[in-house]
């Protein structure tokens, strides 16, 4: 039986109606006999409003308290899944990243990721539960909460897929695959059907937003097989 991390970024998880058709996908999943393991960014653009309200307060202020604030979109995102999988009779549980633990060093609002302690994510995986991880964020030495930089749930999916060693990583998007050019964009961006971690490297450095660099960089650290998916159609595009 195969496992799969599967990373929903904002886009994928924007609305209710958005978090049920996940919920929809994930269950495809489920019964084709697949363990999964979900990983969730915040609802598209919540995030930023949780950023703004901090900077309403002061210019400047203080990182700690900022990975306080922004953490929190990451943790109504997994509750709302967990609800909707619970709903399509899926037994799910969401876990933020103090709770798996997701260790951390103590850089706020740009940590790394020092290690992933995933007894408790096996544990429920046992239990026959879709487990949902809440992407962007972890627990420094200390107990605090700490965040990974922009992007950093495609580092959590791809961290998460190393430590429990997943068949797969599969980043759902809102553009099927990798392509030549923004598609959204460029209409004749073409897709690329296979691409190297080094060449996926360099596109990141060059400012596609299809992955964080950071998230490729493990991938390529621990062979991490990525696929680049469509959250909104079936097409999808593999590295």
């Amino acid at each position: 039986m195969s496992l799969v991390v599967k990373k929903f970024g904002g886009t994928s998880v924007g609305s209710v109606e958005r978090i049920k058709n996940v919920a929809k996908r994930v269950k495809e999943a489920v019964d084709k006999g697949e363990k999964v393991v979900v990983v969730s960014s915040a609802m598209s653009g919540e995030t930023d409003r949780l950023l703004s309200l901090a900077y309403e307060i002061s210019n400047r202020p203080d990182p700690r308290e900022v990975d306080q604030v922004v953490s929190t979109g990451e943790q109504v995102a997994i509750g709302l899944l967990s609800i909707a999988l619970q709903e399509i009779g899926v037994p799910a549980v969401s876990f933020t990243g103090w709770q798996v633990p997701i260790e951390t060093d103590s850089v706020h609002t740009k940590a790394r990721i020092t290690h992933i302690k995933k007894e408790r994510i096996l544990e429920e995986i046992e239990k026959g539960k879709v487990v949902i991880v809440a992407g962007f964020q972890g627990i420094n030495p200390k107990g605090d909460i700490t965040t990974l930089g922009r992007g950093g749930s495609d580092t959590t999916a791809v961290a998460l897929a190393a430590a429990l060693n997943a068949n797969v990583c599969e980043i759902y998007t809102d553009v099927p695959g990798v392509f030549t050019a923004d598609p959204r964009i460029v209409e004749d961006a073409r897709k690329i059907p296979v691409i190297s971690y080094e060449e996926m490297m360099e596109m990141a450095s060059l400012g596609s937003k299809v992955m964080q660099i950071r998230s490729v960089e493990f991938a390529a650290k621990y062979g991490v097989k990525i696929h680049v998916r469509s959250s909104f159609s079936y097409e999808d595009g593999t590295w």
